[in-house]
């Protein structure tokens, strides 16, 4: 006798991010003759694919760069909306409702640590809302900061969604080649959101209950600019 898998095992959804816009994190790290370009944001990825080289050649004349710079920005977010179309239309799994995400962030003096959980299966979820309410709350005066963290949240759940199309393929795999029960393989970090979800209940995107504020309150630092400093050459020596 079969078991029974819970509806959401036995109805895949396709593909999309889990949010109430349907947007790439797209982020560019760039460096030609010893100038380097770094930036993150999100792209409608129904937009037309003449958008992508007028983007390239404004951002470069916006900041004065060299113009090999142009092909090489088109290009890369050309490649990820490629690698983002490329699961559109798959079956994704959303057999945990409640994930993790963490935020371990810099933006300019901010320093930023933070964890909660994510109902994925509210598809009307907004991590820039979440993101507004979060500085509003912290006192963030740095309107870069916003961005950055909704950025954040954005490429974990995006990353989610790509598990889930691999656990899609891998049940209809199962389903071929296997007889008697069925079995559904459970992420590293599925596991973890099951866990956190008996903490935390399910009742909305974001979970963060009062009596867990101890472990869970976010942390919120100002740098000096001698820390900065610090911390960007660290970065740009791990970079290179």
């Amino acid at each position: 006798m079969k078991s029974q898998l819970a509806p959401a095992y036995r109805h895949p959804v396709k593909f999309r991010m889990p949010t109430a816009e349907n947007l790439v994190p797209i982020r560019l790290d760039i460096e030609i003759d010893g100038q380097r370009y770094k930036d993150a944001f999100t792209w409608n990825p129904s937009d037309p694919d003449s958008e992508v080289a007028v983007f390239a050649k404004k951002t470069v004349k916006d900041l004065k760069l060299p113009t090999g710079f142009i092909t090489q920005i088109a290009q890369s977010i050309q490649s990820q909306l490629t690698e983002f179309r490329s699961y559109e239309g798959q079956d994704m799994i959303v057999g945990e409702k409640i994930v993790p995400i963490k935020l371990d962030l810099r933006v300019n003096q901010t320093l930023i640590r933070d964890q909660f959980l994510w109902d994925l299966n509210n598809m009307e979820s907004d991590p820039e809302d979440f993101a507004k309410i979060f500085c509003a709350d912290m006192g963030i005066d740095d309107p870069e900061v916003g961005p950055a963290i909704a950025f954040a949240i954005r490429e974990q759940l995006y990353e989610i969604a790509v598990q889930n199309v691999t656990s899609a393929k891998e049940i209809r795999v199962s389903k071929k080649g296997r007889r008697g029960i069925e079995y559904m393989p459970v992420s590293k970090a599925g596991v973890t959101a099951v866990d956190l979800a008996k903490l935390f209940g399910s009742k909305s995107s974001v979970i963060r209950k009062r009596k867990d504020w101890d472990v869970y309150e976010p942390i919120v630092d100002i740098l000096s600019n001698e820390e900065v400093e610090a911390l960007q050459a660290r970065e740009d020596k791990i970079a290179r």
